[in-house]
């Protein structure tokens, strides 16, 4: 198997040094080129093209949005960006994935985060090496017109079942949430959702939801009820679990050693749903590297909950929901566009 090819785009010696020795020393990767901005990069990616491009946002001469624009319109590559840990970063860094990254790292240099941040860029960057970033529409069939992918908000459920929403994501999950979510109604169940991303970034990711959404979205506060209509991020460092408080439900936030590779984890989030919901849940696993969330949907689905998985084709990764295909997680398999319609029917307290 040959190498994943990287080019790193960063104007810090230091940290170029620092991801280039981190990335050769893993196996499998190797780095072809550094370049200090946009326009150098620019010029490496036409000559060899690389697998994998790192990038900085805060850049000289032109900054990593804009090259990034301009890159996915005339070139996609898989981008994994590089972002500070701080508010705006975490703005910029969900920005990038709105235009084409398909992951983001949180950049912590200092020493004794070093290995750590080395660690999460090596998975990052085999991730994005499998990712799908120009995905081609299906060729049309002779003598019919193209059908177009289904738009707009959901009509409100009729009868909403007392039942919880359990979502699991990591590669390109952040967009297919906001696909999502923008077609929910508002008198949804509650919803649980765990999306592979660092600390701050998720509180992000539940801002911008929430601005796309008719549901209320925000990042999980430990021992909040579970609430229709209220969508509960887990946050990027804890477990999220859910828990039966008395005649109510609640949010249990853990520390603890990542679970299946992740925290937060979510076959964490799934078995505690199977546990304490039983048949009366929907879980969902979406677009990502690896088999998070496959054992614990198993678990959901043996409680006699639905589960769906998205489709391979509009997958950016398809990971984690062909290997709880695999063990027999998925009830129902569904193309990203008809996920919120096949959400929708699974939470309807009488269903035609």
């Amino acid at each position: 198997m040959k190498n994943i090819r990287v080019l790193i785009v960063d104007d810090s010696p230091t940290v170029c040094a620092i991801i280039k020795r981190g990335l050769q020393a893993a196996e499998g990767i190797e780095v072809i080129g550094i370049a200090p901005d946009p326009y150098v990069a620019r010029d490496m990616i036409v000559k060899d093209p690389p697998d994998v491009v790192t990038l900085d946002i805060e850049m000289p001469r032109m900054d990593g949005l804009t090259f990034l624009g301009k890159l996915m319109k005339h070139f996609p590559l898989p981008v994994v960006i590089c972002s500070t840990l701080t508010q705006e970063g975490s703005n910029k860094a969900l920005e990038a994935l709105a235009l084409g990254a398909v992951e983001v790292v949180g950049k912590n240099v200092t020493e004794d985060r070093r290995q750590t941040f080395m660690i999460e860029m090596v998975g990052k960057v085999r991730a994005a090496a499998r990712a799908r970033v120009a995905q081609r529409p299906a060729p049309p069939v002779a003598g019919r017109a193209p059908v177009a992918p289904p738009s707009g908000p959901l009509a409100p459920l009729r009868s909403p079942a007392q039942r919880v929403l359990a979502i699991g994501a990591s590669t390109g999950g952040t967009e297919a949430l906001a696909r999502i979510f923008e077609r929910l109604p508002a008198n949804m169940p509650p919803m649980v959702v765990v999306q592979h991303m660092p600390p701050v970034f998720t509180r992000q990711l539940a801002e911008r939801l929430n601005r796309l959404s008719a549901m209320t979205v925000r990042e999980a506060v430990h021992g909040e009820l579970l609430t229709p209509g209220v969508a509960l991020i887990a946050p990027g460092d804890q477990h999220l679990l859910v828990r039966r408080s008395g005649a109510n439900f609640r949010v249990e936030l853990r520390d603890g050693p990542k679970v299946s590779g992740h925290k937060p984890s979510v076959d964490v989030l799934f078995r505690s749903v199977a546990e304490t919901f039983k048949g009366d849940a929907v879980g969902v696993i979406l677009t990502g590297m690896g088999a998070d969330g496959a054992q614990g949907l198993l678990q959901m689905r043996q409680a006699g909950a639905d589960t769906i998985g998205q489709d391979e084709a509009s997958c950016i990764v398809y990971g984690m929901p062909r290997e709880a295909a695999i063990v027999g997680a998925v009830a129902t398999v569904a193309p990203l566009e008809r996920i919120p319609e096949r959400i929708c029917r699974a939470c309807e307290a009488v269903r035609a």
